[in-house]
């Protein structure tokens, strides 16, 4: 897994006090929602991504590894899967996210766990 899975790549154009909440999240083959939520504690970093009507109201958590770029002037952030990869994810669950080290791996090991 990546040494950076749960945290900004040092490239993504990510700094400490960003509030990515609003921003436009973009797959590498398309629009796939806007950031509802996200962390940046040291360890525990991703964002939550409201895909509307796209895959019916689901809210997906990225962890921030997969976060390629951040674009501040244009409010767009870009990640490093497929809109199908994201779609197929583990249902986000706001109950767990935060507390549960099994739902993180379990993110985790899909995110990075089939060769990426």
């Amino acid at each position: 897994m990546s040494e950076y899975m749960w945290g900004y790549l040092p490239t993504s154009g990510h700094t400490p006090d960003d509030d990515l909440t609003g921003y436009k999240v973009e797959a590498t083959d398309g629009h796939i929602g806007k950031v509802d939520k996200h962390s940046n504690e040291v360890g525990s970093q991703y964002i939550v991504v409201d895909t509307g009507v796209w895959i019916f109201g689901k809210e997906v958590m990225l962890p921030a590894g997969t976060i390629t770029s951040i674009d501040h002037e244009e409010r767009e952030i870009f990640v490093s899967r497929t809109k199908d990869e994201i779609k197929a994810s583990p249902e986000f669950d706001k109950d767990k996210h935060l507390g549960d080290p099994a739902y993180r791996d379990q993110l985790g090991g899909y995110y990075y766990g089939s060769g990426h």
